[in-house]
């Protein structure tokens, strides 16, 4: 399995709790989960898979810790990485903006020479009326609802998991 670590968004501890309930499912260990704000390229020089979390705020925006991430990201060698993605949002209160924040990682980074895997998520299942998360009627990497969907999250955890794996 390539050498992977977890990076994450959250200001309310739900992305970082689902980052540490993906690093159980993919055996990564505790000390390769980072927040976003921690985020160097000498780290991302350490790994090979890239798993990138993050809510949605406001009116369809990427969490605050990205900011300073993505151009750390952007400005890196991402050419022999892969990159796999996962997003949380609320399908009810904000239908329109779901899962955004991970549509614009996405954006962020589908131009960098990376390989994205986990990115064709069905959106069967899901109940929201826009994402920029989805592309070709796929959500870009795992969709996440703890606000309405919570009992939903563990079979789509492990059947993501079990994808990634299966591409690496």
């Amino acid at each position: 399995m390539k050498k992977t670590c977890i990076f994450y968004g959250s200001s309310t501890g739900t992305c970082e709790d689902l980052a540490n309930r993906i690093a159980e499912k993919m055996d990564v260990a505790t000390s390769d989960v980072f927040s976003a704000d921690k985020l160097t390229a000498e780290l991302v020089n350490n790994y090979e898979l890239l798993i990138l979390g993050t809510s949605t705020w406001g009116d369809g925006e990427l969490q605050d810790d990205w900011y300073d991430a993505i151009k750390t990201l952007q400005s890196a060698d991402l050419k022999d990485k892969f990159i796999a993605l996962f997003g949380c949002g609320d399908s009810e209160s904000y239908a329109d903006t779901f899962c955004d924040g991970m549509g614009i990682l996405y954006e962020d980074l589908k131009d960098s020479g990376c390989t994205f895997i986990g990115n064709k998520v069905s959106t069967k299942g899901y109940s929201y009326s826009s994402s920029v998360a989805v592309i070709n009627d796929s959500f870009v990497g795992l969709a996440l609802d703890e606000v309405n969907e919570s009992d939903k999250t563990d079979e789509r955890i492990e059947a993501w998991t079990a994808d990634l794996k299966s591409k690496i």
